[in-house]
């Protein structure tokens, strides 16, 4: 499974539509372990635009700090998993701690 993180300063960001880059972190729910690390480069922020972009790199889950409501729905109308509330970690941790059940998130810092 692969998994998206919007990054600032390496580590989740709390502002989705506003991160320079995303880490894309395959992953083996089964074996519960984290594998490759890519770093992309999100296209232009516009409604849309990252839901197409993440399905076409095969995302299936997006964890991030916060999320607006309408990217939430365009996301889980592409078949996206969105998880929000997330803690500012390194993806690696984030990714883990989610394959492990024990992801804690908190709430949305997002308020549009």
């Amino acid at each position: 499974m692969k998994i998206a993180i919007p990054l600032h300063n390496g580590r989740c960001s709390a502002h989705f539509g506003h991160c320079g880059s995303f880490a894309v972190v395959d992953a083996d729910p089964e074996n519960r372990t984290v594998g490759q690390v890519e770093l992309c480069t999100p296209p232009a922020h516009e409604p849309g635009a990252l839901p197409r972009w993440l399905t076409q790199m095969g995302v299936g889950t997006v964890i991030a700090g916060g999320m607006g409501r309408r990217a939430q729905q365009l996301f889980s109308a592409s078949g996206i998993d969105v998880i929000v509330g997330a803690p500012e970690e390194e993806p690696e941790a984030l990714v883990q701690a989610f394959l492990e059940d024990r992801l804690v998130s908190g709430p949305n810092v997002c308020d549009h």
